[in-house]
């Protein structure tokens, strides 16, 4: 098998850290496959002849060239910003991007580099991922793409996206499995202290930091479910209390945040569910009644569902001491 070429595609605000996070973790793969096998030709490319990262580092580049994998780094994005304005500098990128999956070569997005790859038109007609924070954005913008919020990495016919920052370490596990097998792969996890048993960025995601749809009269219902966690959810009573139908409710809630007030408090109810788990010594039994789930299993169900991992396991994951 012939080594393989990776190239990292190095942009001006490119995170610097995103441009050298892949190719190091495939010499140290390299290091645990030892000399027999033939292993990884990794490269930063541009099409500048200067890039300066994120922070101002500057980062000396070779110029374009053919590879077999071309990943494309983040960049500093947050919500809100002007996407066409933070894109319209990177024309020539894009268009590399463009000519390198036109010529068959695979195409990787670590984190928000994903919209460079919507801006080249990769992502249409194709499932993708990018980082929970701006996966709706991301989604937006390119409509045609099937964006999966919760996925690590996706993979679709030669193009593959990540979510945040440190999926990157993710894909490049997958890229060793691949070619040169498990066993170096997880022997390289070993080694950099990374973990390989990932499977969701659903646990990580923190609903605070996320854009709030709606307007005043679905904010206000909101705010009561909100405060009333622990309450039996009845819709006729809530409806009264708002003085509407119940059809009214409904209606105009899912107008202004596209879903239902039950689907609002569920999820509400397993953000302070994770805060319990995270910060107390609560059974998870008495974290389920405290959240309004009498039974624990139903509670512990709708807790995978949401997270992507059982309330106990969650809580060995995430456990930040008492408090």
């Amino acid at each position: 098998m012939s080594a393989l070429r990776v190239g990292v595609l190095a942009y001006p605000g490119c995170f610097a850290s995103e441009v050298f996070g892949v190719p190091d973790l495939l010499t140290m793969a390299a290091h645990v496959a030892g000399p027999e096998h033939d292993g990884y030709e990794a490269a930063v490319l541009s099409p500048r002849r200067r890039v300066a990262a994120s922070g101002g580092a500057v980062l000396a580049a070779a110029p374009l060239r053919e590879v077999d994998v071309l990943v494309v780094p983040g960049f500093a994005l947050v919500p809100g910003a002007d996407v066409d304005a933070e894109l319209a500098p990177l024309g020539p990128e894009i268009a590399a991007i463009r000519a390198h999956a036109a010529a068959g070569g695979a195409v990787v997005s670590i984190c928000v580099g994903a919209f460079l790859l919507a801006e080249a038109g990769l992502l249409a007609r194709r499932r993708a991922t990018t980082a929970w924070l701006l996966a709706d954005e991301l989604a937006r913008r390119c409509p045609e793409a099937d964006v999966r919020a919760e996925s690590l990495v996706v993979t679709d016919r030669g193009v593959t996206t990540t979510a945040a920052f440190s999926a990157m370490y993710d894909f490049a596990l997958e890229l060793i499995r691949r070619h040169s097998g498990p066993g170096v792969a997880r022997t390289t996890a070993r080694v950099a202290l990374v973990d390989d048993a990932r499977s969701s960025q659903a646990p990580y995601v923190d609903p605070r930091l996320l854009p709030q749809p709606g307007d005043a009269f679905s904010r206000r219902v909101m705010r009561r479910l909100d405060q009333n966690l622990g309450a039996r959810y009845d819709l006729a009573a809530l409806a009264a209390e708002f003085g509407v139908s119940t059809r009214t409710l409904l209606r105009r809630f899912a107008a202004e945040t596209g879903r239902s007030p039950l689907e609002h408090l569920q999820a509400s109810r397993v953000r302070r569910a994770r805060h319990l788990l995270e910060t107390t010594d609560r059974t998870v039994a008495a974290v389920a009644a405290a959240v309004g789930y009498r039974d624990p299993g139903t509670f512990a169900a709708l807790f995978a569902r949401h997270t992507g991992r059982r309330p106990a396991a969650y809580r060995t994951a995430f456990r930040r001491g008492s408090g």
